[in-house]
C-alpha cells in the first residue's frame, strides 16, 4: 500500500488539474474591437477602389468641366480644364479651350500663369489647396494610415449622399481630423469631411467633397463626379471625360519662374 500511495496522490492530482477550468483569456479591449472594425472598413474600400493599382498610382491626367459657386450659388457657366498630378504634392490646371490660364502647385509653392506672364499664387488660394492635399483622400490612405499615431474610429451606420453607409473617422497625433463615408454595398467611398479652424478669426470651417458616377479606369474605381461642399454649401463641381494613370508625367510640367509681382502692374510686352 505504501508503494501504491504516491501513484494514487499523483492520479488525483493530475485528475484536480483537469477539473479545474482554464483561466479565461482576456477579451479585445472595446475601443480596440471598434478600431479593428474601422480598420477592416477600410481595407475593404482600398479593395473597391482597385486594392494595388490604387495604391500604386503615381500620376493621374484628367479632363472635363468644372464649375465654381458662390454661396451655393452658380458663379460660371463651367470652365474647360486639363488637370495634371503627381503624387505626392504636384499640380497643374490648365483652363478654358484655349488652356491658356494655368495654376500650378509643387509642394508649398504655387503659381498663376497668364497672357500676363507668371506671378505667384495668392497666398489664400495656395493654403486652401495645400490644406485640401494634406486631407486629400490618397493622402489619408498612404500616410494617415500607415501612421502608427493615428487613431481609427467605427462611427456606426449613416446616410451620405442620401445612400446608406459606414461611417469611420481618423484623428492623426497631430489632432487633424478626417471622416469617411463609405458605402455599405460597394464599399466605394461616398463623401469625405473634414474641418479646420481659421487662424485669423478662429472660427471652424467645414469642406466636403462627395463621390459619385464611379467608372473602372486601368483596374481603379474612379469617381467621375466630384462635388466640394464648404461650410454646407456647395463651392465646386467637378465632371469629368477622360482620365488615365501613370502615364509618366514630367516633373518639368510643375515648374514655373515668377516673372513680375502681382501686386504691381504687369510689364508690357
Amino acid at each position: 500500500m505504501k508503494v501504491l500511495l504516491p501513484w494514487i496522490l499523483l492520479a488525483l492530482g493530475v485528475l484536480a488539474q483537469a477539473q479545474t477550468p482554464a483561466a479565461p483569456t482576456s477579451p479585445i479591449p472595446v475601443d480596440q474591437q471598434n478600431a479593428n472594425k474601422a480598420r477592416a472598413l477600410l481595407e475593404k474600400m482600398i479593395q473597391a477602389l482597385g486594392g494595388q493599382a490604387y495604391l500604386n498610382i503615381q500620376d493621374t491626367e484628367l479632363q472635363g468641366r468644372t464649375y465654381s459657386f458662390y454661396h451655393g450659388r452658380p458663379s460660371s457657366y463651367g470652365v474647360e480644364f486639363w488637370q495634371f498630378s503627381k503624387y505626392p504634392d504636384k499640380e497643374r490646371i490648365e483652363l478654358t479651350k484655349k488652356r491658356d490660364v494655368v495654376e500650378i502647385f509643387n509642394g508649398d509653392k504655387g503659381y498663376e500663369i497668364t497672357y500676363k506672364g507668371t506671378r505667384a499664387q495668392d497666398p489664400k488660394d495656395l493654403t486652401a489647396v495645400v490644406r485640401r492635399r494634406l486631407y486629400s483622400l490618397p493622402w489619408v490612405v498612404r500616410k494617415w494610415m500607415n501612421d502608427p499615431g493615428t487613431a481609427l474610429f467605427y462611427d456606426g451606420a449613416a446616410v451620405a449622399a442620401e445612400k446608406p453607409a459606414e461611417q469611420v473617422s481618423l484623428i492623426t497625433d497631430k489632432n487633424q481630423g478626417v471622416t469617411l463615408y463609405i458605402d455599405s454595398s460597394t464599399y466605394l467611398p461616398i463623401k469625405k469631411s473634414f474641418s479646420w479652424r481659421d487662424p485669423t478669426d478662429r472660427q471652424r470651417n467645414t469642406e466636403d467633397e462627395v463621390y459619385d458616377n464611379y467608372r473602372p479606369v486601368q483596374g481603379v474605381m474612379t469617381p467621375f463626379s466630384v462635388t466640394r461642399f464648404y461650410n454646407g454649401d456647395i463651392s465646386n463641381q467637378r465632371f469629368l471625360n477622360s482620365v488615365s494613370y501613370n502615364q509618366g508625367v514630367p516633373d518639368a510640367k510643375f515648374e514655373a519662374q515668377i516673372t513680375y509681382d502681382g501686386n504691381q502692374p504687369a510689364p508690357r510686352k
